[in-house]
């Protein structure tokens, strides 16, 4: 007898969904690569003529539909008229993106050059896959806009919901373990650095049409390690938010706020205590 026979009724059912089916891994990751690499051709080959750009076009539009017939009973228009909508959007994001690179170049020291910045920051790969999966987010297009936005979690460790709104000029600087809810809103020329989260107060399904992240307005610096929480908390524009601070309340404008440990320094000579690192 086959053990598959023996699995419990509940535990079968999850191969089935609000929308009945979802999209194949191995063919979204497929997609969105190909996409990313369509808007920048310099991450497969130097040029690309203006007949492979075309034909990869046409590709994209048939490889974009067969993702979305899974979802044909639940969607509010049409295979190809969100096909036609989706690809109308990536001028736009295209810019977008161009000008989230000329905020990398501007913040960071160490970028030489647009090339290496659309090649070599794993900030700007989440950016990159985040502007295409918000617009699939807004089209109210199930599930394929999560599976996207979670390939470039694992890939960056960089956690950005498609339900977030984010202005021009968005800086990430190395970015591992950043956290951005859904709901959150972030202005134009705002840095963040690695670890920050900005999340609600605390999980409830009753939430769930609810503002729950907070808002970022413009020229906010947001430093490592800082957590920022609640749908009713904004940070004014122009402000500096220190590493490691937690928030749950609004500042206002051209603010500073940080977080002050006590740091001790001794001489290791004259220090008796023992010290036992537990890692």
């Amino acid at each position: 007898m086959s053990p598959v026979k023996n699995f419990p009724k509940k535990l079968l059912s999850v191969t089935q969904s609000f929308c009945h089916e979802v999209p194949s891994l191995t063919k979204t990751h497929e997609f969105i690569n190909d996409t990313v690499n369509f808007l920048f051709p310099i991450r497969i080959e130097k040029s690309a003529s203006l007949l492979q750009l075309e034909a990869t076009w046409e590709e994209l539009q048939l490889q974009f539909k067969m993702l979305l017939v899974p979802f044909k009973s639940v969607l509010k228009k049409t295979v190809d008229e969100l096909t036609h909508e989706f690809f109308s959007n990536i001028p736009e994001i295209h810019d977008k993106l161009l000008k989230d690179a000329e905020a990398f170049l501007k913040f960071d020291p160490a970028a030489k050059c647009p090339e290496e910045v659309i090649l070599c920051y794993p900030g700007y790969y989440a950016i990159s896959i985040y502007r295409l999966s918000h617009v699939l987010y807004k089209m109210g297009i199930p599930v394929l806009p999560r599976v996207i936005s979670e390939y470039a979690h694992a890939k960056t460790g960089i956690d950005i919901h498609p339900g977030a709104t984010i202005g021009n000029h968005f800086f990430i600087d190395h970015g591992t373990g950043i956290v951005i809810g859904e709901t959150a809103i972030i202005g134009n020329e705002v840095k963040i650095y690695q670890g920050v989260t900005l999340g609600a107060l605390y999980v409830g399904k009753e939430l769930a049409n609810k503002k729950r992240h907070p808002t970022i307005e413009n020229n906010v610096i947001i430093y490592a390690g800082s957590t920022i929480l609640g749908g009713e908390t904004t940070i004014g524009h122009d402000t500096v938010i220190g590493g490691n601070t937690w928030l749950t309340e609004s500042v206002l404008p051209f603010s500073v706020v940080y977080h002050k440990p006590s740091v001790v320094i001794r001489d290791s000579k004259k220090f008796q205590e023992p010290i036992n690192f537990v890692i």
